[in-house]
């Protein structure tokens, strides 16, 4: 308990000193009636304060709770992308698969014009398949020479082609959405 303020005593307690020795009590308040309404006011801040605090916290806490759930997500599906990215290829190159099979199956009952036939089957199944998943072939015969998507295997002397320019496809080229997947190998025209 408190002391009590010059010239204030307890409720039970003897008179103070001040008041025993015959001088007037002074009664001081111990807060004026702004300060009480400040402090009234100062809690009502305080509590609102702390309720905002705890919502605040509550919402971080769904906040992290979401971030965690989208990067399992994500994750999951990264995961399944790595294992059945492919399953689009692996659809339509299984009839070429078919194809080739039933030619090797067949290649001791066929003449060379019916397993040519088959070859040229074969070919076409293949080009729908690279169609249908964007696989264009690069065949730069006679363009000018790209670095970017040829790889030249050397320089030939050439009096009919312009020089660095694409004077035979060795091996064609192939990009999938506009992004190489293998350079077109080529034999590069040169001044004679």
């Amino acid at each position: 308990m408190n002391a009590p303020f010059r010239g204030q005593s307890y409720p039970g307690e003897p008179e103070n000193q001040a008041a025993q020795s015959g001088a007037e009590p002074t009664a001081v308040l111990p807060e004026t009636a702004a300060q009480l309404v400040e402090m009234e006011r100062l809690q009502q801040a305080l509590a609102q304060a702390e309720e905002r605090a705890k919502t605040h916290w509550e919402q971080y806490l769904r906040a992290v709770a979401d971030v965690e759930n989208v990067r399992r997500r994500a994750a999951k599906d990264v995961e399944a992308a790595h294992k059945f990215g492919i399953d689009k290829l692996a659809a339509e190159l299984l009839p070429v698969r078919d194809s080739l099979e039933l030619a090797v199956e067949n290649a001791d009952k066929a003449d060379a014009q019916q397993l040519a036939a088959g070859s040229q089957a074969t070919l076409k199944l293949l080009a729908k398949a690279f169609e249908k998943l964007s696989i264009v072939e690069l065949n730069p015969l006679g363009e000018p020479f790209d670095p970017a998507k040829h790889e030249a295997m050397l320089a030939q002397p050439s009096h009919t082609a312009e020089p660095n320019s694409v004077l035979q496809v060795v091996q064609r080229g192939y990009e999938l959405n506009g992004r190489l997947l293998r350079p077109a190998r080529v034999i590069v025209a040169k001044a004679p």
